[in-house]
């Protein structure tokens, strides 16, 4: 099993129009087949000095294998995604775990 976590930073100057448009664009990735588990979020209200909440989205995404989340890199819908959306990213930070 990979778990694939994408943290999201906006651009400072990100319409609430556009953002709108961002979560379309992930929930759009759910349609890759090889996903097993798929969670978008954005920073809960926990107040905790270990906390990280200055993301603007979160994407967790399970697969049964390394050639699984491979195939997704790859996939059609995943570049138009990052073809759209990259102009909106300040920063993204990736963790794969298995």
């Amino acid at each position: 099993m990979i778990a694939h976590h994408v943290l999201f930073w906006l651009k400072a100057d990100t319409s609430a129009d556009q953002k709108t448009a961002f979560r379309k664009g992930l929930q759009l990735l759910e349609q890759i087949e090889v996903i097993k588990t798929f969670h978008i979020g954005t920073p809960a209200p926990i107040e905790r000095a270990v906390v990280d909440t200055t993301y603007t989205f979160s994407l967790v995404l399970f697969f049964e294998d390394l050639a699984a989340h491979d195939a997704y890199q790859v996939h059609e819908i995943h570049k138009a995604f990052l073809d759209e959306f990259r102009v909106l990213f300040e920063k993204v930070i990736i963790y794969d775990a298995e």
